[in-house]
């Protein structure tokens, strides 16, 4: 049972078809989140990564962990619509098995630190209980006015 559907985190989430990478929240609390990507094989990466042996490239994976670490992370905000999040580290990413498709993403986010504009998120994404990858990764809240910093 879904705590948020694709329209509300549309609603919360800048991002967009294709790289919208999270279907719904099922879990939701003060420090910790938990959502599912369904991967299917009209992911429009697929067509090259790889054509005979579909593979969800590790940043996909990573970003879906972060957007879902920016769903909580916007949630809480009242004037979210005016902030975008921003990733700006990624730390102890480990990636153990590949995700392919047919599979259930399930990415658990929870807060280390939080500051006011800043929040650093551990995670784990699973699919069937079992760990395929693992990352950390530091977010900051930033005005849609602002124009993002050049990254190299």
């Amino acid at each position: 049972m879904a705590i948020l559907d694709i329209n509300e985190i549309r609603e919360i989430l800048p991002h967009r078809y294709p790289f919208l990478l999270v279907d719904r929240i099922v879990e939701m609390e003060a420090e910790r989140i938990v959502g599912i990507k369904n991967v299917t094989h009209n992911e429009p990466f697929f067509q090259g990564h790889f054509p005979d042996f579909p593979v969800m490239p590790g940043v996909l994976i990573v970003e879906a962990m972060a957007q879902t670490a920016g769903v909580l992370v916007l949630k809480t905000i009242p004037d979210r619509h005016s902030k975008l999040v921003l990733l700006v580290a990624i730390e102890n990413a480990r990636f153990r098995r590949p995700v392919v498709p047919g599979d259930t993403l399930r990415m658990e986010m929870k807060v280390i630190k939080r500051k006011a504009s800043v929040a650093k998120m551990a995670g784990v994404a699973t699919v069937d209980g079992v760990v395929v990858a693992e990352a950390e990764v530091m977010c900051k809240l930033a005005d849609k006015e602002e124009k993002p910093a050049a990254q190299a």
